[in-house]
């Protein structure tokens, strides 16, 4: 995607525990009015959706919302019997939220701007190969294992050094904190 197909105003998602990161897919289950009002929308249009981090403050179903996230696009899209869409989003850029919009919809939207994360939509020459993270690698399965987590690793030796670091740290039990962090200064 090209930083001049990226949209100014965005619906967003705000998901408490849960982070996207660029270049990584993951699923998600829709069911709320809300959201599937959302979904349908960005289906009808740029299939894009911004997944951020609500804060603990504002009201419940209107909470404050960190100031960072990131833009997935929609790329599988399936309706269940019961009518909630199992989606699947693919990380694109992480944007900063200037202001939200408000708007007749039920579900929220921002105007947000992408300028200090261009770089997420660059395919950067790697200069540390995957050969070379061996010893971390080892560390991470057994913190995985103890955990309980099965990481499928012939997997994850597939994908770019990028694409295995976001994986790996949407899939660690690091804190929301921790991770929101990483989501503001991911190189």
């Amino acid at each position: 995607m090209k930083k001049e197909d990226l949209p100014n105003i965005l619906p967003v998602f705000p998901l408490s525990n849960f982070i996207i990161f660029p270049k990584t897919t993951v699923p998600l289950n829709i069911f709320e009015p809300r959201y599937i009002q959302m979904v349908n929308a960005c289906m009808k249009s740029n299939r894009l959706i911004g997944m951020v981090q609500p804060k603990k403050t504002g009201e419940l179903k209107n909470p404050d919302l960190h100031e960072v996230g990131c833009a997935g696009k929609i790329i599988s899209f399936n309706e269940t019997e019961d009518g909630r869409y199992i989606i699947i989003l693919n990380g694109i850029c992480r944007f900063k939220i200037n202001e939200e919009i408000k708007n007749d919809n039920l579900y929220r939207e921002c105007e947000v701007k992408y300028d200090d994360y261009f770089n997420d939509l660059k395919d950067l020459d790697e200069e540390i190969k995957f050969s070379d993270l061996k010893l971390i690698f080892h560390n991470l399965k057994g913190l995985f294992k103890k955990q309980g987590y099965d990481i499928n690793w012939k997997e994850i030796e597939k994908q770019s050094l990028d694409q295995t670091i976001n994986t790996l740290s949407m899939a660690s039990p690091f804190s929301l904190e921790e991770n929101k962090y990483y989501l503001k200064v991911k190189i």
